[in-house]
């Protein structure tokens, strides 16, 4: 289903439900942002100020997916593809930066310190986020729209940095294994480039 084929109007409470899944994706990544770079940098983790700044690409993308919603009739599919290269770039953004500093983490052995609030922030987005994943790539199909699914892509990975954030800075307090703080960021990025490659290259999702 595509929103700019002839006689196809969705119901005004899809798009209604659409961007208030954008407004709160923006409102709780900006957050979320806050809080990992903020104490990711006071611990000297790679991987929570990595998902930091995740989120900050998040908020990106829950911004450009708000601008898409609003552009209607000719605009709409000029705005679709604009909208979906830019979630696109983003992915490439995060995984150029979390290579970086991870391969620098583990080339000069910088050992983070511990972070349980990071451990409650990962702990919390790896169920906030594949709700918010779910509800976009549903809505998604209804108006379909690659854009809003590529978003819901992005929320379903950034539940999967959790994941592995998590994982990163629980062996670090537990076993008190440095590198996997940046190991875990590292695996980040084969997934971040998959996704940005699909999304600019306009792919199904």
């Amino acid at each position: 289903m595509n929103l700019s084929q002839p006689g196809l109007q969705p119901l005004p409470d899809i798009y209604g439900q659409a961007v208030r899944l954008e407004y709160f994706t923006i409102a709780w990544n900006a957050l979320e942002a806050l809080v990992a770079i903020l104490f990711g940098y006071l611990a000297g983790s790679i991987a929570l100020v990595g998902f930091g700044f995740d989120s900050i690409i998040e908020v990106t993308s829950g911004a450009t997916l708000l601008w898409r919603l609003r552009q209607r009739g000719d605009l709409e599919s000029e705005a679709e593809s604009k909208a979906l290269h830019i979630v696109g770039l983003t992915f490439f953004l995060l995984a150029a930066y979390v290579s970086y500093e991870s391969i620098a983490d583990l080339w000069f052995r910088r050992k983070p310190g511990e972070s349980w609030i990071g451990i409650v922030l990962a702990g919390v987005s790896l169920v906030v986020m594949p709700l918010l994943g779910r509800g976009k790539r549903r809505l998604a199909r209804k108006l379909g729209s690659r854009a809003l699914a590529a978003d819901g892509m992005e929320a379903y990975l950034c539940s999967y940095l959790s994941f592995t954030l998590l994982l990163g800075l629980g062996l670090n307090v537990w076993r008190g294994w440095w590198w996997a703080d940046p190991l875990a960021a590292l695996v980040m990025v084969a997934f971040m480039i998959r996704e940005g490659v699909h999304a600019v290259r306009g792919d199904s999702y």
